[in-house]
Order: C-alpha cells, then structure tokens, then sequence
C-alpha cells in the first residue's frame, strides 16, 4: 500500500490515540503483581479502553487474535495469550496496548517487574528500554531506516544480548500495520528515506540468549527458541521536521 504520510492535523488525532494507550499502561501497573492472572489483566484494561476511554482495543479480534492486550512472560518474546497463567515472583512481563480512538491507532508497550526479578532480569529490561531509545533518538529527516535499526542492533549487542529479526516495527495510522517495516537491526545509511509526516512504531525485542524464536501451536505465542529471556518496549513516533515527536508518550514522562 506505500507509505502514508500523515498530516499535522492526522498526526494530533494520533497523538490522542497514543496518549490513550499510554494511559492504559500506568493505570495497569498497580494490577500487576504476584498472584494475578494475564487473564485478568487482560480484562481490567478492557473495560479501562472501552469503558473509561470510550476507544476500541485494537488486538480483539484483529486477525483472529482472541483477547484485546498482548501479554508476554520471561520467555516470551511477543503476542503473548493473556489467560489463566498467575504471574510469580521474578517474573518480567511486557503488556502491550494498541487503542483505536476515532479511528486512529495508538501502539505502546513496556516491561513490568513482578517481585523481585534477578538482576539480569532487571538488565535485560533496561538494555530493552535503551535500546528502543537508541532507536527513536536517530530519527530525523534525511536519515534511514537502517541507521535506526543499525543504532539498535549496535547497542544490545555492545551489553551482550541479540536482537530478534523475525518481527519489527510498522507503520501505524488509520491501519494497524501498514508501510514501512522497521527493523532493528542492520546497516546505517540503507533502507527508506525519513521524511516529515511517516508515523511507525519501534519495538525492539532484546533476547539475553541468542535472536531466535518459534511460533507457538496457538498461532501466536512466540518464544525465544533456546528460552532464554526476552524483553521488549515499545513507541509510535512521528518524524517531523527537525526529529521525531513520541505520540505514546505522556506529558512529564520520559520516553
């Protein structure tokens, strides 16, 4: 379908969407902790977005897709199944919340630490972290995707982790996904051209074991493939015309 670019007047009403989805994910940390279910979270941040916020979840349904946030545990890389699976005590988790408000999208994840996670748990969702920033802090105009991903790859790599190549970061508007793919790996100076206007997400999934995965019976549920830990978080951005603009990040936070 080729890239959509995105109007200023576009791009506020996706500002919108993306503060809705960032909202669901501080209202939710309180609720997670040890003994709750993915399930139930999974249902709290349901009647939040359609009931508080009066938007629509976007995975319910998406693709066959069965529940409206995707919940990813230790060993889960992404599309994790919310149910009846209790988090512990050193669990890390990424909950992943993508809202539809006036028929825009907002896309947006983070890790959260259940207990006392070990401290290379603790690392590995820090490296994440900085590595999506990494990511965002390259783009402005004139740039390329590949310097994007070329940052990411450089720096989880430099803390000794991989960086999955299987999934990757997509444009985002009126569509859920929709052109261009962002990878978070590869070569500086190569791949799409950044121009003012291009709305996408990146969302680098960071393994401390090596960068393979395996998709899961259920069609969704991917793992790291040798079960190592894996954590990941997530921005939609705009380029504008002198950098970026975080459209999921709230106001007095930090990316």
């Amino acid at each position: 379908m080729g890239i959509v670019l995105k109007t200023p007047e576009e791009i506020v009403a996706m500002r919108v969407a993306g503060h809705l989805a960032g909202e669901v994910l501080r209202m939710i940390r309180e609720h997670v902790r040890v003994g709750v279910t993915t399930g139930e979270l999974d249902e709290i941040c349901h009647a939040y977005i359609t009931e508080e916020q009066q938007a629509v979840p976007a995975p319910l349904n998406y693709r066959g897709f069965p529940k409206s946030i995707c919940t990813s545990v230790n060993q889960v890389v992404c599309h994790g199944i919310p149910g009846n699976k209790k988090l512990k005590n050193g669990d890390i988790l990424n909950i992943d919340i993508t809202v539809i408000k006036d028929g825009w999208h907002g896309d947006t994840s983070k890790m959260f630490l259940v207990g006392e996670p070990t401290v290379r748990a603790r690392q590995l969702c820090e490296i994440a972290h900085d590595s999506m920033v990494k990511g965002i802090e390259m783009v402005k105009p004139g740039l390329r995707l590949g310097d994007i991903g070329h940052a990411i790859q450089r720096y989880a790599e430099s803390k000794g982790c991989s960086v999955v190549r299987d999934y990757c970061g997509h444009g985002i508007g009126r569509v859920f996904h929709e052109d261009p793919q962002v990878l978070h790996y590869g070569r500086p100076g190569v791949g799409e051209l950044l121009v003012p206007g291009m709305v996408f997400t990146i969302e680098p999934m960071i393994n401390h074991g090596k960068k393979e995965t395996r998709l899961l019976a259920d069609g969704w549920t991917v793992h790291t493939k040798d079960r190592s830990l894996s954590a990941q978080y997530e921005h939609t951005l705009a380029v504008t015309e002198d950098g970026y603009d975080v459209l999921t990040c709230l106001p007095g936070d930090e990316i």
